[in-house]
């Protein structure tokens, strides 16, 4: 097979397609994210990378707290008009029809709409150029009991979906099972 060399790229998948939430100069405003994850188990930290002259990034610096909000399927309009919109300019709670809630900090919004909610203190921002990295430390996460199978977060009723940039820019959602995690890998063991 043969590759073609594409220089220094971002080119990861999956994407998330997360909702930011910071309180700015007092109110609520939401930014949506692509770059973002699961930053440390212990204690559980989560990273987003956002532009310097995000308005949101204004209230996570001011707080020193922030939330990630992780979508539904069925709220990829919400999702997207976060991302197009400033906060600076309009008022996207209103806009999007969100109801915002707040935890045992006090001063990380939170949506209600979305299925997953973790509520973070800011642990570390790192400048690395074009982006401010901040890492948060969960304090607490919400997950809507629609959403709960056994108790227990399930994927298919939490319906997240990723952002894909190249080449059509789109929003998908997790596709089917390829296999069991943690047991298919085993079938090779026999080449040990």
């Amino acid at each position: 097979m043969s590759k073609l060399l594409l220089g220094a790229s971002t080119l990861v998948y999956p994407m998330p397609a997360f909702l930011v939430g910071a309180n700015v100069d007092g109110k609520p405003n939401f930014m949506t994210v692509a770059w973002g994850g699961i930053a440390n188990g212990e204690p559980p930290m989560v990273s987003v990378a956002i532009r310097h002259t995000r308005h949101t990034l204004k209230g996570v610096a001011e707080n020193k707290a922030f939330s990630v909000n992780v979508p539904s399927a069925d709220m990829v309009k919400e999702t997207d008009y976060c991302g197009i919109t400033p906060g600076s300019r309009v008022d996207k709670v209103k806009v999007c029809g969100f109801e915002v809630f707040y935890g045992k900090l006090k001063t990380a919004p939170l949506i209600e709409q979305c299925p997953v909610n973790l509520e973070c203190s800011v642990a570390h921002m790192m400048d690395l150029g074009s982006h401010m990295l901040v890492l948060g430390k969960i304090e607490e996460t919400y997950v809507s009991e629609g959403c709960l199978t056994d108790g227990k977060p399930d994927v298919n009723k939490i319906k997240p979906f990723g952002y894909t940039m190249t080449p059509d820019n789109q929003y998908r959602p997790l596709g089917e099972t390829l296999a069991r995690a943690f047991n298919v890998g085993k079938e090779l063991r026999s080449r040990e």
